[in-house]
């Protein structure tokens, strides 16, 4: 079973796509859908399998974002 659902689009994307007409964007956009869903499961098993807690996961968060800061500090 299939089910239709309405995307809302700008209109200078849209724009851009009309010049691609040979483009079956439904399919574009249901593929775009399909590999997200399955990033996403990937996600959840290995989040399932994980013994860090919230705690320790806001904490590597943290490192990351300062070692990112500190990056984007020495390349400006």
């Amino acid at each position: 079973m299939s089910r239709n659902i309405t995307l809302a689009i700008s209109d200078p994307i849209f724009e851009k796509m009309k010049q691609f007409t040979e483009v079956k964007w439904s399919e574009v956009a249901r593929n775009a859908i399909e590999q997200r869903i399955e990033m996403l499961e990937t996600l959840d098993k290995i989040a399932s399998k994980s013994k860090l807690t919230e705690k320790d996961a806001e904490e590597i968060a943290k490192k990351v974002k300062q070692g990112i800061a500190r990056r984007h500090k020495q390349t400006s």
